[in-house]
């Protein structure tokens, strides 16, 4: 195990994601960014997987791209660098999160910081320690703000309360983060890991395909209108009534039971 890792594991259909840098308070280097678009881009064609879960080793999420170490090489990058680089790594990241046709859970402790901070936003669920800290420094840094964050923020919580993060850095707690709508929810520490894993086992149990089609017209659903939206529902409706699990629905509708969703 280097002191840069995304480390992964296979729990039976869920694939665990830790970033795994918590000396650090798991802020990505270069390379971890580069490996969670491996793995994330993996696991979109990984038909045998059913949900993914995100955590940070240690005490922390995670605080955002490194950039103490991005820039302490003492080598001015090429004009341009960040525009060439950017929508190839940390925006990838958070692109992938949000349109994989696979539930995405984050479970958050301690910081959740920038680029940390929008991966957790952009999950399909995340849950927080109450008193984690959701925070997006960019403007006390000088620089604007990236990864996601004015896309994320204003459609989650409005835009007040998206200036208030951006505009003036206020750090939000967990529970305030669940209270305005930035995450699923926020519970006492010492029931954080059993909250999560509950969510995730409902969601991996769940039909899988039917999932996948309902998240990817939510998210397209935000830059449409009311008559595209609801042409791209009747498109998914087509594929997903062709699944095992519509089946399985309507037999278990019949039968007066609880389905077994089998993810095909």
């Amino acid at each position: 195990m280097n002191d840069e890792a995304v480390s992964t594991s296979r729990d039976g259909d869920v694939l665990r994601v830790v970033l795994d840098r918590p000396d650090r308070r798991n802020s990505l280097s270069h390379r971890m960014i580069d490996d969670l678009v491996t793995v994330l881009t993996a696991a979109a064609s990984d038909d045998s997987l059913r949900a993914i879960a995100i955590t940070g080793a240690g005490g922390d999420f995670c605080t955002g791209a490194d950039w103490v170490a991005t820039n302490s090489g003492g080598q001015r990058p090429r004009t341009g660098d960040l525009v060439r680089r950017v929508p190839h790594t940390a925006h990838r990241v958070i692109e992938l999160v949000a349109t994989i046709q696979l539930p995405v859970i984050c479970t958050v402790r301690g910081w959740a910081v920038g680029l940390g901070c929008n991966l957790a936003l952009a999950a399909d669920f995340t849950i927080a320690d109450a008193d984690a800290t959701f925070w997006e420094p960019f403007l006390s840094r000088g620089f604007s703000p990236d990864s996601g964050a004015t896309w994320l923020l204003p459609r989650l919580a409005g835009v007040t309360r998206a200036r208030r993060m951006l505009l003036l850095g206020e750090k939000v707690s967990g529970t305030q983060a669940a209270d305005w709508g930035l995450i699923h929810d926020a519970v006492p520490a010492g029931e954080l890991d059993a909250a999560a894993d509950e969510l995730l086992a409902r969601l991996a149990n769940g039909p899988t395909v039917a999932l996948g089609l309902a998240k990817q017209a939510i998210v397209y659903s935000q830059h449409a209108t009311l008559t595209q939206s609801m042409n791209q529902e009747l498109s998914n409706l087509e594929l997903s009534c062709r699944t095992g699990d519509f089946k399985e629905g309507l037999a278990a509708f019949r039968e007066r039971r609880d389905p077994d969703f089998r993810g095909r």
